[in-house]
């Protein structure tokens, strides 16, 4: 199914490879991940990874000491292009990032609560420049305005095939909500399929407000 056919906004996918219907990370632009700890972003941010690691090095920075090569390596990210870089100092952090920005495609960032705003947009004008693909994790309340090109907070996963704890993962929903400039200005609910390696398929795509509408 086409982009056309899941209703998806350009914008929310305008860098792909002729797969419609696939979130991926955006080369020049800043991701924002926003959910509670269990909500499934550690694997999506991770797997966003995939894509970009076949063709340039990719980086995972940790700030909670969480993130495992073998983790991301079940995700479809390629081992060998893969660095994690484990850094929790709000004073080492954005310099460690701007760094890491110099030589990478694309970066899944958890990061720290303390970090400054000015900081945070330094970054994203680096992000453009270089045009690397960047997915960031805030631990505190969030990235300040303008920052990010498109918002996605995780609002539920369910996981198919494990019945009581038991059985084989077959399959994982995670159910999305897209806000910003990278929707469009629109603020829309995704719920994305995540088969393993396989890339994360945009599986429905509804427009909130509407919805909102149609059950009023």
């Amino acid at each position: 199914m086409g982009i056309e056919g899941l209703g998806l906004a350009a914008p929310l996918l305008e860098e792909r490879t002729g797969e419609g219907g696939y979130l991926q990370l955006q080369p020049g632009r800043i991701t924002e991940l926003v959910g509670v700890p269990g909500a499934g972003l550690t694997r999506l941010g991770l797997r966003l990874l995939a894509g970009p690691s076949r063709v340039a090095p990719v980086v995972a920075m940790d700030s909670r000491g969480w993130i495992s090569p073998e983790a991301a390596w079940e995700t479809g990210v390629v081992i060998e292009r893969l660095i994690v870089v484990r850094c929790d100092d709000p004073g080492l952090w954005p310099k460690t990032a701007a760094a890491l920005l110099q030589g990478v495609r694309a970066v899944y960032a958890e990061v720290p609560a303390r970090i400054g705003d000015d900081d945070l947009r330094r970054l994203a004008a680096l992000a453009r420049a270089r045009r690397v693909a960047v997915a960031l994790r805030s631990m505190g309340p969030g990235l300040p305005g303008g920052v990010a090109h498109l918002r996605l907070r995780a609002l539920g996963v369910t996981w198919e095939g494990a019945d009581r704890g038991h059985g084989r993962l077959k399959r994982r929903r995670l159910v999305l909500e897209a806000s910003g400039k990278g929707a469009a200005g629109i603020t829309r609910r995704l719920e994305v399929e995540d088969e393993g390696t396989d890339a994360v398929r945009v599986v429905s795509d509804v427009v909130v407000d509407q919805a909102r509408r149609a059950v009023g």
